[in-house]
């Protein structure tokens, strides 16, 4: 049995020292960023006048993303209201009721997650029914003519504009921040503007002679927006912006933002934005294992974050499947070495969003106890890595699930620490206990520097045949040390060579002097405690476990 308790009691410790086998690649830089971040926070205090969103607000946080159809239903009035014949709770592809009362009965449930934002996909008025499918998800906007005063009103199966109003009041004042979700690439296939502006789209026939195809042919089948006109820039751009002047929103998810031009988010869409909104959080969806340069033009477009595709990847092959850390280590020196540290901080990572198979899923068959130990690993290295997290609703569960299970209903049952505990089907292990461990990780991670704002040096990876991936965190005065063994057998004696490490600054290293004690306080079956002696720290890590190290206040 894991225990989460010590993590809880020592959520609030603090101290530093480190060196390894694979040092950064420009450990000057990583210590200038690191002092960046400390005048940051320094100015803490001072209004935000940076170009984009506030890192001082946005870091610390921990996003949840839900499909609000999905989570619960709190008005069962409106379950027919809008399009005809799109509810059916028993149908995988129609609205099963949920709705905005439903998740502000349920912000008390956010709030103890920890969770410090939320994500709703799209809110917009969905298209009729077509075949067997509604927009339940919100990606389907039935967009028309600009002179329809209602063609961008809250889709009514969802709720009304005083039901938001409400929501993000009560979001605000348990202090969630909230992300719009924002389509400017497609409508829906069946959506009015098809019809009445055909002009406005590529034409299927010769899309790719325009430009790169991804970008100017059609994404499924989906309408492609004609951003390159500008008639068709002015009103994407106006049809979502004003959602920000309207609407209390603190940040922005575009919704596949690799399938629009950039030039279209640089010169249009975010200088409208930003003139809406005080410094919103905007992250481009970048679906792509690409190489991490080629997400820096998105940034330079006027993103704040993408969502990390490439370390999902990564925490899948090493962790899920059983692989060798090193994949996973590799990203993150990656990211860090390609982006700078103050980039690679805002990023957002993530284990499960609603177009891939849950997290677990991928991992294939294991036994029950595995895909758990597992998985746990998996929430540590999220929750302690540099960037963002995004949880998708029911990974503080366990929910498993390929499409369109991905996208099952939020269970009653989760929303009470009662009913929350015990094998629920289709979960792994005891929910109540993921859920737990969950909430440690948000709060040990919102209460420690280290963890959302420090800087990042690689202490071990795997060689030797240890697969075993050590790292430490630094911001100001707070220091942790992370270490996550993935072998099949216990990982042995392993010296990770704290003070010589050039990627360590001076006064961190200073900061553990030999006779350090550091205690783990996750509790997953890591040693207990490590001490600094000869500026090695030694581990012996026990198969598939995981350490969060933390000095212990006066142990010399």
């Amino acid at each position: 049995m894991w225990r989460w308790a010590p993590l809880v009691a020592l959520v609030g410790a603090c101290a530093s020292t480190g060196d390894g086998p694979r040092p950064p690649s420009d450990a000057s830089a990583v210590r200038d960023a690191a002092a960046g971040t400390a005048d940051a926070r320094a100015d803490a205090g001072a209004p935000w006048t940076g170009p984009g969103a506030d890192p001082r607000v946005w870091r610390p946080r921990v996003i949840y993303l839900t499909i609000p159809d999905r989570f619960a239903n709190g008005d069962p009035h409106n379950d027919d209201a809008g399009a005809a014949d799109c509810f059916d709770p028993n149908s995988p592809t129609l609205f099963h009721g949920g709705d905005l009362a439903g998740l502000r009965a349920h912000v008390g449930y956010l709030h103890e997650l920890g969770v410090g934002a939320l994500w709703m996909t799209p809110l917009v008025r969905q298209a009729p029914r077509r075949y067997d499918s509604c927009g339940y998800h919100g990606y389907w906007a039935d967009l028309a003519d600009p002179a329809d005063p209602i063609a961008q009103s809250v889709e009514a199966k969802l709720g009304s504009a005083v039901d938001l109003d409400r929501l993000l009041a009560d979001l605000h004042g348990a202090d969630v921040r909230v992300l719009l979700d924002v389509v400017v690439n497609h409508v829906a296939r069946n959506a009015r503007l098809a019809a009445q502006e055909p002009g406005w789209f590529h034409d299927a026939n010769g899309c790719a002679n325009l430009g790169p195809a991804d970008q100017f042919c059609s994404l499924n089948g989906l309408p492609d927006l004609a951003q390159e006109n500008p008639a068709v820039a002015a009103y994407i751009t106006a049809t979502t912006t004003e959602w920000l002047d309207r609407y209390a929103f603190d940040g922005v998810r575009m919704d596949t933002a690799k399938h629009v031009p950039l030039d279209y988010f640089a010169d249009s869409w975010m200088p409208a934005a930003r003139a809406k909104a005080a410094h919103p959080f905007v992250v481009a969806e970048v679906f792509s294992d690409m190489a991490m340069d080629r997400f820096a033009p998105y940034l330079e477009a006027g993103f704040d974050s993408f969502f990390h595709f490439p370390l999902r990847r990564a925490l899948v092959d090493s962790i899920g499947k059983g692989g060798s850390l090193n994949e996973l280590a590799g990203v993150v020196q990656e990211t860090v070495d390609s982006l700078g540290l103050a980039r690679a901080l805002m990023v957002t990572t993530f284990l499960d969003n609603h177009d891939l198979p849950r997290f677990m899923q991928e991992a294939g068959e294991l036994p029950d106890g595995e895909r758990v130990r597992r998985y746990r690993l998996a929430l540590v290295a999220l929750f302690t890595l540099p960037g963002i997290p995004q949880l998708y609703y029911g990974d503080e569960l366990g929910m498993l699930g390929n499409y369109p299970d991905n996208r099952r209903d939020m269970p009653a049952w989760a929303f009470d620490a009662v009913t929350r505990a015990g094998a629920h089907e289709g979960y792994l292990g005891d929910p109540a206990e993921t859920f737990a461990l969950t909430r440690s990780l948000i709060a040990l991670r919102r209460q420690h520097p280290a963890l959302h704002d420090g800087y990042y040096s690689e202490l071990w990876r795997p060689n030797s045949g240890v697969n075993l991936y050590a790292y430490y965190r630094a911001a100001g005065g707070d220091r942790a040390l992370v270490v996550i063994d993935n072998g099949t057998g216990d990982s042995g004696n392993i010296d990770l060579h704290f003070a010589t490490n050039p990627g360590i600054t001076a006064a961190d290293r200073a900061a553990w002097p030999d006779g350090t004690v550091l205690r783990d306080v996750l509790g997953l079956g890591a040693p207990a405690t490590v001490t600094v002696s000869g500026g090695t720290i030694r581990v012996a890590m026990p198969s598939r476990t995981a350490g969060i190290y933390l000095p212990v206040a006066g142990a010399r």
